[in-house]
């Protein structure tokens, strides 16, 4: 039994000490002696942990628009697994849908208390913090963007804590069609059509093809639409042979200064076979 307790201690503080993001292995040698690390050996079991209840109390005091917001203590963050249109700025006009979304922010966050819910990855590449952000009655508000139709879902592995919720409200936005889903920026545009446009789109076309390169599978669509998905992501997706000759909706944005275009998808809830 005192095994067991100084076993879920150390389990405790190796999440704790990780920020949530490390795995806990258990090993037991021929004498009978369990030890717990964060690294895996031959004979070791990963353990299960519950870590959703860790959520780190800040003060909001900015929102820079429907998806980042600033701590009172300096700290930028990202809220995972969503996109919200862009904002107005000196340098762009505001995307459909960007101010009314940080006006929606602004109003339930700045100055409010939120709790901090982190993944596996704590920062992105602009060092960020990535974060699900709760208010102090449960409300998840990651998921109640996306329901409310301010916010598209936006999965990057191995950050997917929540995709089922967060796609849950996405459906339900999509069919009630709200914010976003009822705007004409937003609707599904034919493959044949694609041109060179900002921000977050939809196409259909039906897939022709797979190529493969060093990092990418693509798949492509007609001359002007090509969809890539990287390597280390293929787990994640059926088998992509089963796309070709299917009529597909791809979600994302454009890369590309002119056709043909590419759209990076990293998550097959971007990358839907049509009815």
């Amino acid at each position: 039994m005192n095994k067991l307790i100084n076993g879920m201690i150390i389990i405790s503080l190796l999440v704790q000490a990780n920020f949530l993001c490390a795995e806990v292995y258990r090993s037991q040698d021929t004498n009978g002696n369990i030890s717990f690390s964060d690294k895996p050996s031959s004979n070791a079991t990963l353990q299960k942990s519950d870590t959703h209840s860790q959520r780190y109390k800040n003060k909001v005091a900015y929102v820079y628009d429907g998806d980042t917001i600033k701590l009172e203590n300096g700290e930028k963050i990202r809220l995972l697994g969503i996109d919200t249109p862009e904002v107005a700025s000196h340098y762009r006009k505001a995307t459909p849908g960007g101010n009314v979304a940080k006006k929606w922010l602004t109003k339930r966050l700045e100055g409010a208390d939120v709790y901090l819910e982190y993944d596996q990855e704590k920062r992105d590449k602009y060092k960020r913090v990535l974060a699900h952000v709760f208010l102090k009655n449960g409300e998840h508000i990651n998921v109640t963007l996306v329901k409310e139709g301010l916010a598209i879902v936006n999965l990057f592995p191995p950050n997917l804590r929540y995709k089922n919720e967060l796609l849950a409200a996405q459906k339900t936005a999509q069919q009630q069609h709200l914010g976003m889903w009822a705007m004409k920026r937003y609707q599904l545009t034919s493959a044949d059509k694609v041109r060179k446009v900002s921000g977050w789109k939809r196409y259909q076309g039906t897939v022709q093809s797979i190529k493969n390169n060093r990092k990418y599978v693509r798949l492509f669509i007609n001359k002007k639409l090509n969809i890539r998905i990287a390597k280390q992501n293929l787990y994640l997706f059926p088998d992509l042979e089963t796309y070709i000759g299917q009529k597909v909706e791809v979600r994302g944005w454009l890369s590309g200064k002119k056709s043909p275009f590419s759209i990076l998808v990293r998550h097959p809830s971007a990358l839907i076979i049509s009815d």
